[in-house]
């Protein structure tokens, strides 16, 4: 038994080495992060999908039915305030505008006849109140030019009249021949053509507007607009800073700032309960760049810190804990958290710069205890 003991012995160490080192459990190979300064950001981003809008954007039809005759510009063109888009044959309305002119010279011409025979009927009237001072007119040759001059007052004013009615019916007829003629309300570029010369724009019945034909918007004045969580709508103010992303340019980030935040919730059936926000870009060559309709996000930035302590946000357990990587050991942590975001969170206690922290668990054997090696060196 005594000649035992040492060999009993030496298999037990044997024994021991041999779990420690050829049958120990091999270390667990884990994805890493290094602690660091740097900044973290805390913000809210659209529920849904946002869209691209132009602030400026007219839909144009004519007020009045008719045969189109012209569209001077198409679709993509640039159009300064005031052009003409689209005119209809205008030969009725104009035949009545020059009838109407000519009306008017033909009062003019009336109205300066009347008022000549006023002027003379007022002369013979002075004449005569001058011979009847000197006793060689009677009074009823006074009357009787009192009468002519105050007929012929009321024959100029009654010319005048005539006068005024034609050129407010040469008014009319002008005002008839503009409804031939849709003009650009402002300068923007034509977005859509629904119609072609020699087509006939149907008139509507009172009340109801004709259909648009053209599409006319600035591009200087795209926003975005898009849907936040009520929950998030008392956090989000005017002139707070955004960053836009949209699909129809990936990976990028436009700066830009919360213009206007919704004073109501929508509340569509079958649809969370949101706010809606626009926003608008800081530069206006991207804005001008940009198509309306095209979907896009936003990110309102509520708060920012430079040069804090940081781990990514995925390190970051529900429970406010992390696993630090310590000696090839992984050791769970407290942290305590500051501002965050879906990508940083702040660390305002509990690591230390440099640390090692683990930002995927997607196994079992990623756990307090284990012993794990970086894949990579965060």
């Amino acid at each position: 038994m005594r000649r035992a003991v040492p060999w009993v012995a030496a298999a037990l160490a044997l024994a021991a080495v041999l779990r420690l080192t050829l049958l120990a459990p091999r270390p667990v190979v884990v994805e890493v992060a290094r602690v660091e300064r740097g900044a973290v950001e805390e913000s809210v981003t659209n529920t849904r999908a946002g869209t691209v809008k132009a602030r400026r954007r007219a839909k144009l039809s004519p007020q009045q039915g008719g045969l189109v005759v012209a569209l001077p510009h198409r679709e993509g063109e640039w159009v300064g305030e005031g052009s003409v888009l689209l005119r209809l044959d205008s030969s009725v309305p104009e035949a009545q505008l020059a009838l109407a002119r000519e009306e008017v010279k033909s009062a003019a011409a009336r109205a300066e006849e009347a008022c000549l025979a006023l002027d003379l009927a007022e002369k013979e009237l002075a004449r005569g109140a001058a011979l009847a001072r000197d006793g060689l007119a009677s009074e009823q040759l006074l009357d009787n030019l009192r009468s002519t001059r105050d007929r012929a007052r009321a024959g100029c004013a009654a010319a005048r009249a005539v006068l005024g009615q034609a050129r407010a019916q040469e008014r009319l007829a002008a005002a008839q021949v503009a409804l031939t003629e849709v003009r650009a309300p402002f300068a923007g570029i034509v977005a859509e053509v629904a119609t072609e010369v020699g087509e006939w724009i149907t008139p509507a019945p009172p009340g109801v507007p004709i259909p648009p034909v053209l599409d006319l918007l600035d591009p200087s004045s795209v926003y975005v607009a898009a849907p936040i969580d009520e929950v998030d709508a008392l956090r989000v103010a005017v002139g707070q800073p955004v960053r836009i992303s949209v699909d129809a340019r990936p990976g990028e980030k436009f700066g830009g700032r919360v213009s206007r935040v919704a004073p109501f919730v929508l509340d569509v059936l079958e649809q969370n309960r949101t706010v809606e926000i626009e926003a608008e870009f800081d530069d206006p060559d991207v804005a001008a760049a940009l198509l309306p309709g095209t979907s896009a996000d936003v990110e309102v930035i509520l708060a920012r810190r430079d040069g804090v302590l940081r781990v990514p946000t995925a390190a970051v357990a529900p429970g406010g804990t992390v696993l630090v990587l310590r000696d090839g050991v992984l050791r769970e942590q407290a942290v305590a958290a500051g501002l965050r975001n879906w990508q940083f969170t702040e660390v305002q206690g509990g690591l230390a710069q440099g640390e090692l922290v683990v930002t995927v668990r997607d196994t079992a054997d990623i756990r307090p205890g284990a012993r794990a090696v970086p894949r990579n060196q965060g």
